[in-house]
């Protein structure tokens, strides 16, 4: 009789799970947004609409991209942080939000690692070292080191924020190579390029999408890559080792994160469609004409990476001395 009673039980509790499996509808069923914490036109925009083009195949639902940005990208990822964990609010969140934020502002309106679900690294950028070509002579990054060493009054360096790794990279150049230093920064590269070619400001290292194509205008001449390899659409560019800079890899990643409870499902379906992404071929190629490379990981790889790059993103935000409300 207990042995029966216990069967019954069993096939009641599967009947009932098997149930509830088939009641809850099949994700995604309706359209997803995707919250970009910066300005459209920037590297992250362009990039993220790539992404979600790519994610919109793959899950036969429109991922709409929508731009909330301000405060260093903050105020985009706290709105992914509070939505409901059901993956219909996604994002994609730089490595300035995972990681350099916290030790950058004295306060944050979300913690990164109790409000967020990071679903899998979605794609990197590297920085690109460059000057105009109007202004500074130099065309090595041997011979710029050595043209700023005997400007008068230091050289003048734009970025796109305080705290941006073209912020953090910057400084961690100059300090190293003892050259004085004025940091100008700017909303966006947008506005850095047009002071660069004006000779208001002589040097930036930002991100490879936003000056790709003022390089291959001819305008800018790219000194270095913080890559470990050359960039495939730009061989020609030494890596900042090659150009005598060593132990200077630095790239800027992107996740595609949820809010903290999203489900384990949802996470590995999410995850899976955007390792589809990153494994098409015409995709990734739309990734480096864009100044990208596409990634995909599991949650756990991107929580790994995260977790690894900790350290050294603290140390360049403590280096540049550089704090925000």
């Amino acid at each position: 009789m207990l042995s029966r009673r216990v069967l019954l039980g069993s096939t009641t509790a599967a009947l009932a799970a098997q149930a509830q499996a088939q009641a809850q509808p099949s994700y995604p069923e309706r359209p997803i947004r995707l919250v970009c914490p910066y300005p459209a036109g920037g590297a992250t925009d362009v990039l993220t609409r790539i992404l979600a083009d790519g994610m919109r195949e793959r899950l036969g639902q429109p991922v709409v991209v929508e731009n909330r940005s301000g405060a260093g990208g903050n105020i985009g990822v706290d709105a992914v942080a509070k939505s409901a964990p059901d993956g219909y609010v996604l994002g994609t969140a730089p490595v300035g939000n995972f990681i350099i934020n916290p030790f950058l502002y004295r306060s944050m309106p979300y913690d990164p690692v109790r409000d967020l679900t990071p679903v899998s690294l979605a794609f990197e950028v590297p920085n690109v070292a460059v000057v105009s070509e109007k202004f500074v002579p130099a065309r090595s990054m041997e011979n710029f080191l050595s043209w700023a060493r005997a400007k008068p009054g230091g050289v003048v360096y734009g970025t796109s924020g305080v705290g941006t790794s073209a912020h953090l990279c910057s400084e961690l150049l100059f300090k190293r190579a003892g050259i004085a230093c004025t940091h100008v920064p700017f909303r966006s590269a947008a506005q850095v390029i047009p002071a660069m070619l004006s000779g208001d400001v002589d040097f930036a290292i930002d991100n490879l999408a936003s000056y790709a194509g003022i390089i291959q205008q001819g305008q800018m001449t790219a000194l270095g890559m913080t890559t470990a390899e050359r960039w495939p659409t730009m061989p020609q560019v030494p890596t900042m080792a090659e150009a005598g800079v060593p132990d200077f890899v630095v790239t800027a990643w992107s996740a595609l994160i949820g809010p903290a409870r999203l489900p384990m499902p949802v996470q590995d379906r999410l995850s899976a469609a955007v390792q589809s992404v990153a494994a098409d071929p015409a995709i990734r190629q739309r990734f480096l004409v864009a100044g990208g490379q596409a990634l995909a990981t599991t949650p756990a790889g991107a929580r790994e990476r995260m977790d690894r790059e900790r350290p050294m993103w603290k140390e360049m935000v403590e280096l540049s001395g550089a704090r925000m409300e």
